[in-house]
């Protein structure tokens, strides 16, 4: 075997000219890449991407056009409400607490539901606005993510002025019986 490397050394001096290339291939990996690559690994799975803060922008801008819109369980709520006030008006009550049993109860509910929704996206889109205050210094939160936030805001501040707006009975309240 010595003298086979010793043929294919010369040989390689032979057809390489004057210079001496060395054909042994080492295994080894130097030392100094391998800790880079595993800490550039570990940077990327640390740094947050921004996923959930975007969701909880999106959830907020919807649950703010909810409250706007009206949502299912608001409807539901609002016919048991009418139903409850039909079954408890006794049928010898004035037409003013009749109209407030079936009618301005069931409208409250509707409100209260839309209000609940509402504050629930004002809530979300102010703790993603305010997210990037406690998590990585530097990191900027994307712009797109604050724009669809802060439409939760406005739209959960806008619906839960409407709501209160709706439940006092200012905003479209109840007929009066005279």
């Amino acid at each position: 075997m010595a003298t086979n490397a010793v043929d294919e050394t010369e040989a390689t001096k032979a057809t390489t000219g004057e210079k001496a290339v060395d054909t042994t291939e080492s295994d080894e990996v130097p030392q100094t890449e391998v800790p880079a690559a595993a800490d550039d690994a570990q940077t990327k799975e640390e740094t947050p991407s921004g996923v959930g803060q975007g969701a909880a922008a999106v959830v907020s801008a919807a649950l703010g056009v909810v409250s706007l819109t009206g949502s299912w369980i608001g409807t539901v709520a609002s016919a048991r409400q009418n139903l409850v006030g039909q079954l408890e008006t006794a049928q010898n009550a004035g037409v003013a607490q009749q109209i407030q049993a079936v009618y301005g109860d069931a409208w409250q509910t509707t409100a209260l539901w839309g209000g609940l929704f509402a504050l629930i996206a004002l809530v979300v889109g102010v703790v993603t606005l305010a997210r990037p205050a406690f998590g990585t210094p530097g990191r900027i939160q994307a712009p797109w993510i604050k724009s669809v936030a802060w439409a939760g805001v406005a739209l959960g501040v806008i619906g839960l002025f409407l709501a209160v707006l709706k439940y006092t009975g200012i905003l479209l309240g109840l007929p009066s019986a005279s």
